[in-house]
């Protein structure tokens, strides 16, 4: 996706301001203040790894668990050139928070890998993996942080993980990660769980508003994992997807698009989205964002919307599936506009939200039927949306500076029950 511009906050600074603006308006007290704004532990490992030519090469790795207040970490690994300890000290945050606000008791945790997993083999990405978990192996575990994937990372690297771990401590352990394979201890619904969890609070928003799903323009900004799956579940809910974009490009077709045919296009086929025949028009990925619509879906990157391209914004509902697609310098704009706002840390805690039913089932030896887990997730994003709004009101701030308000009031709460141990 495309590189925001220079002079923007960075995602760590990003988080930190709107964290900033919750705890005043919350008037949380200095001490809370202090212990909630800085993480736990942050962990800069250089990994070795010998590539399938013979050579050696050192790969920088982080972890940052934010808080364990509310319970273990959680939160997942990234491979990505653009990896940074700033990037993943924000995203540690943002869990703590998207924690908070499904109310599910895990703190927020992230990590990372520079590298870029295309031009690794996979059998260099098994022991990359195996390398970096052997040296946090210390630091993992199911009552202490439970990694789970991210971009650049999937199910199989999930596997290599628990495996690693497991001959460390000589224990099968399969609630150390989530996001697994279903032949090791995985949930169904794990991974259509951040999409569905997006449309469930789309279908709110429209249902507030009393829209009709089959009137809705929706455009979905990314097509990876979280992208493609509300694609197809918004599009077999009946709601018109107009614009879809990936890496490599992006399509706007104002007649909707077949979504099936485009995932087996891209997915099947292994083509570039943009190929896709009789796609509609063709434009850069960011570009699309600003096509008008109903719901617009950012659903890639941080970053995307900025300050100086948020006025372009043309949406009645703009739902962020990504991980900070929205910078907070944007945050005034989109709210003088109107937008009606559903922020990442309510939108895309649908993943989290099953992951935490993974880690249940895992430690209980009891798995539920997809049906189940599907239900018992939309009961959770439906209360946690009307939560969010009901806070905003309250507070008479936007849904965004609301959410924080509602996880960060948890998070103290909890942390005051238990006291500072010295």
């Amino acid at each position: 996706m495309p590189t925001p511009i220079t002079g923007e906050m960075s995602v760590f600074e990003s988080a930190e301001a709107r964290f900033e603006i919750a705890a005043r308006k919350l008037g949380l007290e200095p001490g809370l203040y202090q212990y909630m704004k800085y993480p736990e532990r942050e962990i800069t490992v250089y990994i070795p790894v010998a590539l399938d030519n013979g050579q050696m090469q050192i790969f920088t790795g982080y972890r940052v668990l934010h808080s364990t207040v509310r319970g273990p970490g959680k939160g997942g690994i990234r491979f990505a050139p653009d990896v940074s300890l700033d990037e993943v000290r924000a995203l540690a945050a943002w869990m703590t928070w998207k924690c908070g606000v499904v109310n599910i008791p895990f703190g927020g945790a992230k990590g990372g890998v520079i590298c870029d997993p295309e031009k690794l083999s996979k059998s260099e990405l098994e022991r990359l993996t195996r390398r970096y978990t052997a040296q946090l192996v210390d630091w993992f575990g199911p009552e202490r942080d439970v990694p789970a994937p991210d971009i650049g990372t999937n199910d199989q690297t999930m596997a290599w993980v628990m495996d690693t771990y497991a001959m460390h401590v000589r224990s099968a352990t399969t609630a150390v990660v989530t996001g697994k394979p279903l032949d090791l201890g995985g949930s169904q619904g794990r991974r259509e769980a951040t999409g569905r969890g997006v449309m469930i609070c789309c279908d709110k928003a429209v249902a507030k508003f009393k829209m009709k799903r089959e009137k809705c323009r929706v455009i979905v900004q990314g097509f990876g994992n979280v992208g493609s799956n509300v694609a197809m579940l918004m599009h077999e809910a009946g709601y018109k997807i107009i614009g879809i974009a990936d890496i490599h490009g992006g399509l706007y077709n104002e007649n909707g698009f077949d979504i099936p045919k485009v995932h087996e296009w891209v997915y099947g086929q292994s083509k570039k989205l943009p190929d896709f025949p009789a796609g509609g028009e063709k434009m850069g990925a960011q570009e699309l964002l600003f096509r008008p619509c109903d719901i617009l879906i950012p659903a890639a990157t941080e970053n995307q919307i900025t300050a100086a391209n948020a006025h372009r914004v043309d949406c009645r509902i703009l739902c962020e599936g990504a991980n900070g697609p929205t910078t907070s310098h944007a945050d005034s704009t989109i709210g003088q506009k109107g937008i009606f706002i559903l922020p990442d840390i309510l939108a895309n805690a649908g993943g989290v939200t099953v992951s935490y039913f993974e880690w249940v089932q895992d430690r209980q030896g009891f798995f539920w039927r997809e049906r189940e887990v599907n239900e018992r997730l939309q009961d959770v994003m439906e209360q946690s949306f009307d939560q969010v709004v009901h806070y905003a009101e309250t507070h008479r701030v936007d849904n965004r500076i609301a959410a924080y308000i509602l996880a960060i009031d948890r998070v103290a709460r909890a942390l005051k029950l238990r006291g500072f141990y010295a």
